[in-house]
Parts: structure tokens; C-alpha cells; sequence
């Protein structure tokens, strides 16, 4: 099995586990800039 878990948490942008299950809110949202930001980058 090679495919990622997926994952119902709330914390996950892309659908699929990636460990942020208990961050707080503010952490959550740091994550969630910085994921997005990173994906705009690769998107030029």
C-alpha cells in the first residue's frame, strides 16, 4: 500500500493525511499560507 491515508480531520488541504491533526488554529492557518504560497510558486 503506497497511496497516502485519507483523512477527514478539517486540517488537510488536499485531502490526504498530512499530520497536521492537532495544530491549533493559528498554527493551522500558518501551515495552510505557507502550503499555498509553495503551490502558487510551482504553479509559475
Amino acid at each position: 500500500m503506497n497511496e497516502k491515508p485519507r483523512c477527514g480531520c478539517g486540517h488537510s488541504v488536499t485531502g490526504f493525511c498530512m499530520g497536521w491533526h492537532a495544530l491549533s488554529e493559528e498554527d493551522y492557518q500558518k501551515k495552510k499560507e505557507a502550503y499555498e504560497l509553495k503551490q502558487q510558486n510551482k504553479e509559475r
